[in-house]
């Protein structure tokens, strides 16, 4: 008994002298990372997350079979936490049992139980790593790039934790000294087998057992904090540090040092962006920790599948192990003279290919699949804001965007005087703000560039605006007044661009609204990016507003009996809806633009990829601006997906979104696919369905 407590509490020392050291050593490093100070607001929403997405295993159960693999070991970690107080309590008392708790037969099922679980879920990763290994799959396997030799070893590690406790539980039983006389049936049926053996026999195979189990957690507790495993013990913090928005929510605003850019007169020392590793915030370098390197990001990234460059994953662990490649400096506060470039081509030693940079749409799926909340999309745009702002290193066709963002107040660089041409041949006067805002006028419609410039963008801005004024809403529009949201130069990088137009911008809307109070200061918009930078990112600049898309109000107007869409016939046209990304992952509204399609009589056929998993056109994170000279076009693999579907016409609710699918669509008609097949607007399918005022026939 004394041999066996020495043994084991002198394991315990070294082992925990080891892993106290690396925890030491990434405290420190995290902690160099810049100031964010808003990330221990709101405790309640925070502990909510912590509870749904850490214990409730949401993220991961959106994969039902490794979801619930992953679900039972983690449960298993929290509940075999009491086998280990029962294995050190054994240690000073060989008949030691939990104050109150320790004889309870429940409590001795529930740890064979999850540990019999933890087992079988071991199989069920087996067999998913053998079925997606990357030498099967190539880039197709979500753990390409993966280090797959520490996930098998993690895997034996555990396989040790289970097999030493029913060792050291069933010796225990045999031996007359365990706490549960029935529950714990896998433990007590191996004291059944070993108790032949003898008493003495067993009494010492209980000593082996317990400082087998002991010593296996001490090894897997070091490997886990210097492996990619590491997110066992920081992955809860960082869901504690999430950001807290509904959905994807607006990117953040420049910080240097904890506090906001101001850009009118910025400091001399101020950091623009992510220039090297130090200069991310300590959440950032927290989620460089915490990648799991399950691929899930990568699975879903519209730019890895269609054969760039880009990987999420792969971003976060190449920042990581740069991260670590730099932390003797960066825990020393000097310069590194030879440091590798953050962004730079990977034949000069760059850890970020511009290549793989500029492929990014923004699109968010990597945010939204990612089981441990890490930010690829803020790290991205924050690395762009950098090379735009101080490298001036970006792809040339965005130096065309930003002359005709500065220039002409719009990305089309069209003159100005044409923001009304949509109003031409309507059928009916367009109200337009004359300097005062009426009080029973409700909304503002904000038509947007491309809903101003596009002749695509144009028919559902026309569709809208007839809707509007059948269900006789009251609204305005602001025609000449309006300018673009700044929402491409932003994703593209170029903050200082975005600061100047969104500020003019805000300017013009408060003196629209002026008297009114936020929850009155409503805007309808048909584009999803600037229903998002006015809705989610005006507010860092004083902007209030109620923003909605047309899908929601007009969803609303049919609920409400303002619009009577004619009832279809029973067969209706086949369509299929697009999600744009900043309308769905980004703004979470999924449900009204599929209400629509169903209220126009139309038969919806869903994509495999939809909703939350909906494959993004390409155009995001200002992509509609550059060309794509790297593998497919993303827009011709969403295409190829709503062509598989047999649908007759592709609806979907974003200007931006609308473009992309129209281009690849032509690229396929020309090659004598889906001749009969046009992309449309969700207002544009209602509009025939719905009854005017002075007509029953359905109005085209």
């Amino acid at each position: 008994m004394l041999v066996r407590l020495i043994l084991g509490l002198l394991m315990t020392v070294v082992g925990l002298a080891v892993a106290g050291k690396r925890v030491a050593f990434l405290y420190q490093l995290i902690k160099a990372g810049q100031p964010d100070t808003k990330r221990s607001n709101e405790l309640g929403a925070r502990l909510f997350a912590q509870v749904r997405e850490v214990f409730g295993q949401r993220k991961l159960l959106k994969w039902s079979v490794p979801g619930a693999a992953h679900f039972f070991t983690f449960w298993g970690f929290v509940i075999l936490a009491s086998v280990y107080l029962e294995a050190y309590g054994a240690l000073f008392d060989e008949k030691f049992a939990i104050p109150w708790i320790g004889h309870w037969a429940v409590l001795g099922f529930l740890q064979d139980f999850i540990a019999v679980a933890v087992a079988v879920s071991l199989g069920v990763f087996t067999v998913i790593r053998i079925r997606n290994a990357p030498e099967r799959k190539d880039r197709a396997s979500r753990f390409y790039g993966s280090h797959t030799g520490g996930a098998w070893l993690i895997l034996f590690m555990i396989f040790n934790v289970v097999w030493t406790m029913f060792f050291f539980r069933g010796a225990s039983s045999a031996s007359g000294n365990f706490p549960y006389d029935n529950g714990a049936y896998v433990s007590l049926g191996v004291g059944n087998l070993l108790e032949p053996l003898g008493h003495s026999t067993t009494e010492v195979l209980e000593t082996v057992g317990l400082l087998l189990h002991i010593g296996v957690m001490l090894v897997f507790l070091s490997i886990v904090l210097y492996s990619k495993h590491l997110h066992i013990f920081v992955a809860p913090i960082n869901v504690s540090a999430k950001r807290l928005p509904d959905a994807l929510g607006p990117l953040l605003p420049m910080e240097s040092g904890g506090v906001a850019i101001d850009f009118e007169d910025p400091g001399e020392d101020d950091t623009f962006g992510r220039g090297k590793i130090g200069d991310f915030t300590w959440k950032g370098m927290l989620d460089f920790a915490t990648c799991t390197e399950c691929g899930r990001c990568q699975s879903q990234c519209p730019a890895w599948n269609t054969g760039k460059p880009l990987s999420p994953k792969l971003v976060i662990m190449n920042l990581r192990d740069n991260l670590f490649e730099e932390a003797p400096y960066i825990l020393a506060g000097t310069e590194h003279e030879e440091a590798r470039p953050l962004v730079g081509p990977e034949t000069d030693g760059g850890v970020i290919d511009p290549d793989v940079l500029w492929s990014c749409t923004t699109c968010g799926a990597c945010v939204e699949q990612c089981p441990v909340d890490i930010e690829h999309v803020d790290h991205i745009v924050d690395m762009r804001r950098y090379q735009v702002m101080i490298e001036s290193a970006f792809p040339t066709e965005l130096g065309g965007l930003f002359k005709n963002l500065e220039t002409k107040g719009n990305p089309w660089g069209q003159n100005n005087s044409e923001r009304l041409a949509w109003t031409k041949d309507l059928g009916f006067d367009v109200p337009v703000f004359d300097g005062e805002l009426g009080e029973d006028v409700e909304y503002v419609f904000w038509v947007g560039c491309a809903g101003a410039f596009d002749d695509q963008a144009r028919k559902t801005v026309r569709a809208t605006a007839e809707l509007l004024h059948i269900a006789g809403v009251n609204y305005v529009v602001l025609g000449t007044e309006e300018s673009c949201t700044g929402d491409p130069a932003r994703r593209a990088g170029n903050e200082f661009l975005f600061q100047m137009m969104a500020q003019q911008t805000a300017e013009t809307l408060n003196a629209v609204f002026e008297g009114r109070e936020p929850r009155l200061r409503k805007i309808v918009t048909t584009c999803p990016h600037c229903l998002n930078t006015l809705s989610r990112e005006y507010p860092q600049l004083y902007g209030h507003y109620e923003v909605v898309h047309h899908t929601q109000l007009l969803n609303r107007l049919v609920r409400g009996g303002q619009l009577t869409p004619v009832k279809a016939a029973e067969d209706g046209p086949k369509v299929t809806y697009h999600d744009p990304c900043y309308l769905g992952r980004h703004n979470k509204v999924y449900t009204p633009p599929r209400d629509l399609v169903g209220a126009a009589g139309a038969q919806l056929t869903e994509m495999p990829r939809h909703a939350d998993r909906a494959l993004c056109c390409g155009a995001g994170g200002a992509r509609m601006w550059m060309e794509e000279q790297i593998g497919k076009r993303i827009n011709l693999e969403r295409v190829d997906e709503a062509i598989a579907t047999d649908a007759e016409t592709i609806v979907t609710g974003c200007p931006f979104c609308r473009v992309m699918l129209t281009d690849g669509l032509v690229q396929r008609q020309s090659e004598q696919k889906a001749e009969n097949v046009d992309v449309r607007d969700v207002a544009q399918l209602l509009l025939e369905r719905v009854k005017t005022p002075d007509s029953s026939a359905p109005k085209v």
